[in-house]
């Protein structure tokens, strides 16, 4: 069996070695290539064709997400792996818009990155379980976040009509006439509803009922 040929890039060169060893260390893993930096990584990877790519974020030079999009452009048979001591979401959406399969962090156990190798070499992704928890934590506070504000939902019948007429254009007179409601009345719905929708004039009214398809966008001819 043919084994997973791997290019290391990192710029500390006692990791490289170490992460050489475990590797060699592996009947069906060898690492081909080695790099110090993102374009030297790019070079590398065009002179030997690596299954997969081990890459560091914050090398010198190029950096790792364009060494990244240059190699899986040339060529997307190739994997790429971030090996990296960043525990930081914005870097894994980056990561991920440029390619890569997977992000280990390099304090995660050998076994567990042997594994997120094999893991990506047969076309899966692996995010080291740190990150996952993190972004389920993180999804969990959004949710719970939308589940305590469900604003529009907040609104009562009487506020959903001054909403849908406000953003219709119609004055405050204007609703109050045609809902046979005294002024004062609309202005307390118009200031009830602004309040628990959190807005603070008209056009975001209009871009608020425009959104929630209250009302509809004009055709343009």
């Amino acid at each position: 069996m043919a084994k997973t040929r791997v290019l290391l890039a990192d710029d500390h060169t006692l990791f490289r070695t170490g992460i050489r060893t475990l590797i060699t260390a592996e009947s069906d893993m060898e690492v081909v290539a080695e790099a110090g930096n993102g374009g030297e990584a790019v070079e590398r990877a065009d002179e030997t064709r690596p299954d997969l790519v081990l890459m560091d974020i914050g090398m010198p030079g190029l950096s790792s997400f364009e060494a990244t999009r240059q190699i899986r452009k040339t060529r997307p048979e190739t994997r790429v792996l971030f090996l990296t001591m960043y525990d930081d979401e914005d870097y894994l959406v980056e990561g991920m818009e440029v390619g890569a399969s997977g992000y280990v962090l390099k304090d995660s156990p050998a076994p567990q990155l042997v594994a997120a190798m094999r893991d990506v070499m047969r076309g899966g992704s692996y995010l080291s379980p740190r990150m996952l928890s993190q972004l389920v934590d993180d999804f969990r506070t959004r949710i719970k976040s939308a589940t305590r504000t469900p604003r529009f939902a907040t609104l009562t019948t009487r506020e959903r009509e001054v909403l849908k007429m406000l953003a219709e254009g119609k004055s405050v007179k204007e609703i109050a006439c045609d809902l046979n409601l005294s002024v004062k009345t609309v202005e307390a719905h118009k200031f009830n509803l602004m309040r628990k929708l959190d807005i603070h004039n008209k056009a975001q009214l209009v871009q608020y009922a425009i959104q929630k398809k209250i009302i509809k966008l004009p055709n343009v001819n």
